[in-house]
């Protein structure tokens, strides 16, 4: 198994959105609600997002998944915004452990959130606070459509 690199995201990222989740159930509102932030609507029964929107919301339900089934709760997600970037920052309270990337999981035992990460974002990274331990991954914004705030 690999480690991932410690880093904390860029301090000047600014939050728009922030999602406290509990259990599993509630990951289809996260996925909803990362829909509107990026599209400014509701998701429509059948709708799909593309490129950038899509990926966040993968990486969000896995990075959320993870959360919610290896760590200590309540689930923090936040959606936040640098100069040319999204990032994506998950928090769980679980500061024993250290996010292992599953490189020699067999296909279909699960594991593969982290590698999702990897493959759909710019880069993965996370660190520990006080409290909490926060995994994050950053997406440009240039093919996103972006609220302007």
């Amino acid at each position: 198994m690999g480690l991932l690199h410690t880093s904390p995201p860029p301090p000047r990222a600014t939050e728009l959105h922030c999602w406290t989740l509990s259990t599993g159930a509630e990951l289809r509102g996260l996925r909803a609600s990362l829909h509107e932030a990026f599209t400014g609507h509701a998701i429509a029964e059948g709708e799909e997002l593309d490129g950038i929107p899509e990926r966040v919301v993968l990486v969000a339900t896995e990075l959320a998944t993870n959360a919610l089934l290896h760590g200590l709760p309540p689930t923090t997600v936040r959606l936040l915004r640098d100069e040319d970037v999204f990032i994506l920052d998950v928090t769980d309270h679980d500061l024993t452990t250290v996010p292992e990337l599953a490189d020699t999981c067999p296909l279909g035992a699960g594991g593969r959130g982290l590698q999702l990460a990897r493959a759909f974002s710019l880069d993965v990274g996370w660190y520990a606070t006080e409290d909490a331990k926060h995994i994050w991954a950053s997406f440009p914004r240039g093919e996103a459509q972006d609220d302007g705030r």
